[in-house]
C-alpha cells in the first residue's frame, strides 16, 4: 500500500515537473481560485442566514469608545490616518491610479497590458455595483458613521476595487522587477495596502467585518481570474511566435 501511494506521488511529481513554470503558475492560481470561491460561497451563506451579524456588531463596538460610541478607540492621529487611507480605496484615487496606468502603457505601446488593466478594474466595479444590489444589505447602525456613505453595505466595495487594481498593478510590476525579492515585494505592498482599505472601513464603521471579507475574496477572485486569462493569451501568443520563427 505505501509504495503505490510513494510511486504515486512520484508519478504526480514527475507530471508536474515535466511541465513549465508558466503553466504551473496557472495550475496553482485555479487551485487557489476554487478555494477562495468555495470560502466565500460559505461566507455568503452564513451572513444570509444571519450568522454573523452577532460577531459583525460586536467587533464595531469593540472599537468604540464605551462612554462614547461615535469616538474611536485609538489616538486622533489614529482616526485621521484610517480617513487617508480609506480614501486610497475610493472611486476617485482608483480611477486616476489606473487612468495614469493605463495612459503610461500606451504611450510605450504595451496595449495588452493596458486592456488587461482596463478589463480588471472596470470589471470589479461592475461586479462590486451587481453584487451591492443583489445582497441589498444596509450599511451598519450599531455604531454612528465616522464617514459619509451612500450605497449598500454588501460586499464593500472599497475592499474589493482596491484588492482588484493594486494587485493587478502589482503583478505587473513583478514582470519588470529583476530579482525573486523585488517581485515579492511588488505584491507584499499590493497586499498590505488591500488589508489596510479594507480594515480603515470597519475602523470608521462603515461597514461590517464580513463586508470586508467578501470584498477582499471577491476582489483577489477576479484579479486572479483576469491575470490567469491575460497569462494564457501571453503565453499562446508566445508559443505561436516561436512556432513561427522556428519554421
Amino acid at each position: 500500500m505505501r509504495k503505490r501511494a510513494a510511486s504515486g506521488v512520484r508519478a504526480v511529481w514527475t507530471h508536474l515537473a515535466s511541465r513549465d513554470r508558466d503553466e504551473l503558475r496557472l495550475l496553482l492560481g485555479a487551485l487557489t481560485l476554487v478555494a477562495i470561491i468555495l470560502g466565500l460561497l460559505a461566507l455568503v451563506g452564513n451572513v444570509l442566514e444571519g450568522d454573523t451579524q452577532q460577531f459583525d456588531e460586536r467587533l464595531l463596538k469593540s472599537l468604540r469608545k464605551a462612554d462614547a460610541p461615535a469616538e474611536p478607540l485609538g489616538p486622533r492621529w489614529l482616526k485621521l490616518a484610517a480617513y487617508d487611507i480609506t480614501a486610497l480605496g475610493g472611486p476617485t484615487v482608483l480611477g486616476l491610479t489606473v487612468a495614469g496606468v493605463i495612459g503610461y502603457l500606451l504611450l510605450h505601446g504595451l496595449y495588452r497590458n493596458a486592456l488587461f488593466v482596463l478589463a480588471a478594474s472596470a470589471g470589479g466595479w461592475i461586479i462590486n455595483d451587481t453584487l451591492k444590489l443583489l445582497f441589498a444589505r444596509p450599511r451598519p447602525s450599531v455604531v454612528p458613521h465616522l464617514r459619509e456613505v451612500a450605497s449598500l453595505s454588501f460586499p464593500s466595495g472599497h475592499a474589493l476595487t482596491s484588492a482588484v487594481v493594486f494587485l493587478t498593478l502589482g503583478t505587473l510590476l513583478m514582470r519588470v522587477a529583476t530579482t525573486r525579492l523585488a517581485k515579492w515585494y511588488c505584491i507584499a505592498v499590493a497586499m498590505t495596502a488591500t488589508a489596510l482599505v479594507g480594515t480603515s472601513r470597519v475602523y470608521l464603521g462603515v461597514h461590517y467585518p464580513s463586508d470586508v471579507v467578501a470584498g477582499w475574496m471577491i476582489g483577489l477572485s477576479w484579479a486572479l481570474i483576469c491575470w490567469m486569462v491575460e497569462r494564457s493569451i501571453e503565453r499562446r501568443y508566445g508559443l505561436k511566435k516561436e512556432r513561427a520563427q522556428a519554421s
